[in-house]
């Protein structure tokens, strides 16, 4: 792949300055002669599959329809109006994931994936937003893009896909193969194949409140310590039986207000969370492993990189790895850092490492989370 360009003449501390979650950005060029990393045959193969999240959108004498993955069949070529969604191909392809961390000037922990669109003539999901920023670089052929800023954001009722009731563009590109439009959150949008065409989104995380909120208290579930049982051995004979009692209601209340979190709670859960791989990623472990010396001595030779689906993070004393997390020392410190940043180690860098960071890395290599460079 060429040297991207990206952001046109523009630095990242630039364009998150004066674009990032605040307004368009139309960059001709961002990767100069770029062509499709996978064909239009690779991507059916991979809608087909169970493990990949897949869409099919048709619009047919105006009627939309929408059909979730695996998908075993899809419209003739020919046919126009039809549009295929491959979600997560960093997983599946080398070149796709190198492409995905070209944007890692925002945070791994922003990041999630690239999502592949293919549509014939005249295909789409109709005007709509997304709640999060997303970069769209076309592939192959052209795309007509309508944009706005508008306000009115509500939905068609009664249909398979979120659709806007009321969209009226301001702006219109379109895009030839290398050009990139960035669009912050909110921002309505839709998006017209001009014959058959491949659009790549590169999207970020940014979960709800409320799913972190429900997520938080079902993980301080599984930490909290309150022992006892209530009990209330001044009991008064009450003349309203189904009343709670006042003293029962207070002493509870007491009891659980002991429940609080620390700041250092919320980093767990938060490195956990967001490393957890989705629902449908699988590591396959190694079905031969190789000795711990044989391993080291290829990990010397190789060097060491991260699985496509391993996502690693760090803060402070802490590594999260897959939705697992451990405090590591400073000895440790330099080296798993390394690796989370590069999503490399040389074979060089092991030579220092602790007895705990081999057996570390080991145990994930036979679990499949890294593997020889």
């Amino acid at each position: 792949m060429k040297k991207l360009t990206l952001l046109g003449d523009i630095t990242p501390a630039q364009f998150l300055r004066e674009y990032w979650h605040k307004k368009p950005l139309l960059i001709r060029q961002a990767i100069p002669g770029f062509k499709p990393l996978l064909s239009f045959d690779k991507l059916a193969e991979l809608a087909s599959k169970n493990y990949v999240e897949s869409r099919l959108v048709t619009l047919k004498d105006g009627n939309w329809d929408m059909q979730y993955g695996p998908l075993e069949s899809l419209p003739p070529r020919a046919q126009k109006e039809w549009t295929m969604l491959v979600q997560g191909v960093n997983l599946q392809d080398a070149k796709a994931d190198a492409l995905l961390r070209e944007f890692r000037f925002v945070p791994d922990a922003r990041l999630d994936d690239l999502m592949v669109s293919f549509a014939t003539d005249g295909g789409g999901v109709g005007p709509h937003f997304d709640s999060y920023d997303v970069f769209l670089l076309q592939a192959q052929g052209q795309r007509r893009w309508r944009i706005s800023a508008q306000k009115d954001l509500s939905l068609i009722e009664g249909l398979p896909l979120k659709i806007l009731s009321h969209f009226e563009a301001e702006e219109e590109f379109v895009l030839e193969p290398g050009d990139m439009l960035y669009l912050p959150p909110h921002y309505a949008h839709d998006g017209v194949a001009i014959g058959d065409c491949q659009t790549y989104s590169i999207g970020f995380r940014s979960p709800s409140y409320q799913e972190l909120g429900e997520n938080f208290l079902q993980f301080m579930a599984d930490s909290i310590d309150l022992p006892g049982r209530y009990a209330d051995p001044d009991l008064q004979a009450s003349a309203k039986p189904a009343e709670i009692p006042k003293h029962m209601l207070e002493t509870i209340a007491d009891e659980l207000n002991k429940v609080q979190f620390t700041a250092d709670d919320i980093l767990i859960f938060l490195g956990e969370y967001l490393s957890e791989p989705k629902h449908n990623v699988f590591f396959t472990p190694v079905e031969k492993p190789l000795t711990l010396e044989r391993f080291l001595q290829s990990a010397a030779k190789k060097g060491l990189v991260l699985s496509r689906k391993t996502q690693m993070l760090y803060r402070g004393n802490n590594i999260f790895i897959n939705g697992e997390s451990f405090a590591i020392g400073r000895a440790d410190k330099a080296t798993l850092v390394a690796l989370a940043n590069e999503r490399r180690l040389d074979g060089a860098a092991l030579a220092d490492a602790s007895d705990d960071v081999i057996d570390a890395l080991y145990a994930w290599y036979g679990d499949g989370w890294l593997e020889f460079a």
